[in-house]
Order: structure tokens, then sequence, then C-alpha cells
């Protein structure tokens, strides 16, 4: 499966604001977890799942998603092609990265918030999790 956007939307009255994503399905979701990167390290890069699969939708401010397909776990090439997904307090969307790949997350205001549903659960996280340098793929702007 490839990473793929699903597209929400929001509701507005003189209540206030209501924002969904109703083709979101909560069917294979374990756990899920709120990011707020620190202004000193405003990119939180690279993490891998060979089994886990991530769900992400911002919460407050923005932030940049950026995720390779990875070719080898143990020596992935540094040339991968890296693909970045913009996501905002505005944007009613969750963005699908599958197993398989390594992502960066970039928060681009202050005080950003950005929750991740995840489908695997937290006892199996140690053998799926697979780190990488900050600079081992350049994220370009």
């Amino acid at each position: 499966m490839n990473p793929k956007i699903v597209k929400g939307g929001s509701f507005s009255d003189h209540r206030g604001t209501i924002s969904y994503v109703n083709d979101f399905s909560f069917k294979d979701i374990e756990r899920f977890y709120i990011i707020s990167n620190s202004d000193e390290s405003p990119i939180r890069a690279w993490q891998g799942h060979k089994l886990d699969a991530k769900n992400f939708y911002c919460l407050s401010g923005s932030f940049k998603i950026h995720f390779v397909k990875i070719d080898n776990w143990e020596n992935p090439a540094k040339n991968l092609e890296i693909e970045t997904i913009l996501v905002s307090e505005f944007d009613s969307k969750i963005v699908y990265i599958p197993a398989g790949y390594a992502n960066a997350i970039e928060a681009i205001e202050r005080n950003s918030k950005l929750i991740s549903f995840s489908t695997l659960p937290l006892t199996s996280v140690k053998e799926d999790d697979v780190r990488y340098p900050l600079d081992y793929w350049l994220i370009n702007g």
C-alpha cells in the first residue's frame, strides 16, 4: 500500500467549528500519541517502521511530514526520494504512511501539535522501530 491522504472537512456556525475525517477507520488502531516538537529541535527524524502504519492529524499549528520508502533496513540508499505532505490545523485530513517507510516530522510553527494513530501495540514497538540520523536524508525546504 502507498501513502495517502484521507480527506475530511469542517462545519462552522455560531457555536463554533467541528472538524472531521469521516472516511478514516479506527479498525486497526492500537494506540495514539501527540507530538510537540521543541523550538530547539523542530525536526524529529528519521524513524522507520517495518510493521507499524502511521496516521497523522494536525491538531494545532502546521507540520511537514517527510517520508521515504525504505529499500534496505540495514543500509538504505542515501538517494531515496523524499516525499513531503504539509498538514495544518486548518486542513481536516489524515496522512497515512504504511509500514515500510521512515518519516520525519517537521514543525513549521511554534506550539504545533500532531496526533499519531499507530497500528502496532506498544509491546511490539522495540522490534519494529528503526532510527536513522537526522542528516541521513537531507530535507530541502
